[in-house]
């Protein structure tokens, strides 16, 4: 598979899930990698897998709602690669878990700071070199777009302006030749959902196999997909066999919600 063969892809909010495997399936597709998020720690280790495959990797630890860090990122690209090709935004903040009438306004700022503004203010500064290449972005969102379930409301309505901001800078930046789309992931059957699975067992008195049987019954596959699956709808996405998709959004969530 070498869908992204030669093309410079960056991507931020480096994490231990599905950061990781956007990095590892990007690289795998012929990709050098950028990385980009807080924790330097991370993005080394992650770097080194991908140059255990074989790839190129750069790390560069930013925080987005920075200008001058992220400033930087671009500047860091530009000067090891010479242009960016594909921008995959993942990063967001956590959801508060509380209805919405008990959700802090800081909590809900804070994530549309990072989520909204964060992603846009990276879109913004990777502008001119993605117009260069005729270039793609990504933005990682979350099905939460799909229902409106109890409790995930801030995070419902961070995602939703992540949505209607990527829709919009779909048509803005069309006739640049910038392609943008989303992809919608449903549960991600990584460490962190492991964890929380087995927390639920222990308030429940049940299986953490019981609750994932639960869970994934909801869906058409009876499963939950797995980091490497949203990875490479993302991958999918920015490469050119989606060369006539823009502001499009994929869902990924094994048939649990339907658009």
């Amino acid at each position: 598979m070498t869908l992204l063969t030669d093309k410079v892809v960056v991507v931020s909010g480096v994490g231990p899930g599905l950061g990781r495997s956007l990095c590892l399936r990007a690289a795998a597709n012929g990709a050098s990698v950028v990385l980009g998020a807080r924790t330097e720690s991370r993005l080394t280790e992650v770097a080194a897998e991908v140059r255990d495959l074989g790839g190129t990797a750069l790390v560069v630890p930013t925080d987005i709602t920075d200008d001058t860090a992220v400033d930087n990122l671009v500047a860091r690209t530009v000067d090891e690669f010479g242009r960016a090709d594909v921008l995959i935004n993942n990063a967001f903040a956590m959801p508060s878990m509380k209805p919405l009438g008990r959700t802090d306004f800081d909590q809900i700022e804070a994530s549309l700071q990072l989520t909204v503004l964060g992603t846009l203010r990276v879109i913004k500064a990777f502008t001119p070199s993605l117009t260069d290449s005729a270039g793609a972005i990504v933005n990682i969102n979350s099905m939460v777009i799909r229902h409106s379930e109890p409790r995930y409301g801030s995070y419902k309505l961070t995602k939703s302006a992540l949505l209607a901001m990527s829709q919009t800078l779909a048509t803005e930046l069309g006739g640049q030749g910038i392609r943008i789309n989303s992809v919608a992931p449903g549960y991600i059957w990584d460490d962190q959902l492991k964890w929380y699975f087995g927390e639920i067992a222990k308030k429940y008195e049940i299986t953490p196999e019981q609750v994932y049987e639960q869970t994934a019954s909801k869906s058409d596959l009876k499963r939950l997909p797995e980091p490497d699956e949203i990875a490479d709808a993302a991958v999918f996405l920015a490469s050119p066999m989606a060369k006539a998709i823009t502001g499009h959004t994929l869902d990924v969530n094994c048939g649990e919600y339907h658009d």
